[in-house]
C-alpha cells in the first residue's frame, strides 16, 4: 500500500527574532552582515514577513547562528497523509489506470 504524503512547513523567523529582542529588520541586518550575508532591505523584509520556498544554505546557516536556534525551531515540518482522490480514503492500492478516460478521435468534417 502506497500512501501519498504532503510536506508542510512553517516559518517562525519573526517570532524567534522577537524573543531575542529583534523587532525590526534593521536589527537583523548587522548580524547577517557579520556572517557574510549581504541582502537588500526588501529581501530581508520578504524573508521576515513571508514564508520562503527556497533559500541559500549560507543564509539559513547565518539565520540559525544569529538566532541561536535549530532548524526545527525555525522551520517546523509536518507530514500529512493525503486521501486518495477516487475513494476519499488513504488506500491508494487501486489501479491508477482504472479511471483512464476514453481516447478521443478527431475527424475532419466532410
Amino acid at each position: 500500500m502506497t500512501i501519498q504524503r504532503r510536506i508542510e512547513h512553517g516559518w517562525r523567523l519573526r517570532e524567534l527574532m522577537a524573543t531575542r529582542g529583534m523587532n525590526t529588520i534593521s536589527d537583523l541586518i548587522p548580524h547577517l552582515s557579520d556572517r557574510g550575508i549581504h541582502l537588500s532591505n526588501s529581501q530581508i523584509y520578504r524573508l521576515v514577513g513571508g514564508t520562503p520556498e527556497r533559500m541559500n544554505l549560507a543564509l539559513l546557516g547565518a539565520i540559525l547562528d544569529t538566532l541561536d536556534c535549530t532548524f526545527e525551531q525555525l522551520c517546523p515540518i509536518t507530514v500529512q497523509a493525503v486521501p486518495d482522490r477516487a475513494t476519499g480514503t488513504l488506500d491508494t492500492s487501486a489501479k491508477k489506470d482504472a479511471f483512464r478516460p476514453a481516447r478521443a478521435r478527431v475527424r475532419r468534417p466532410e
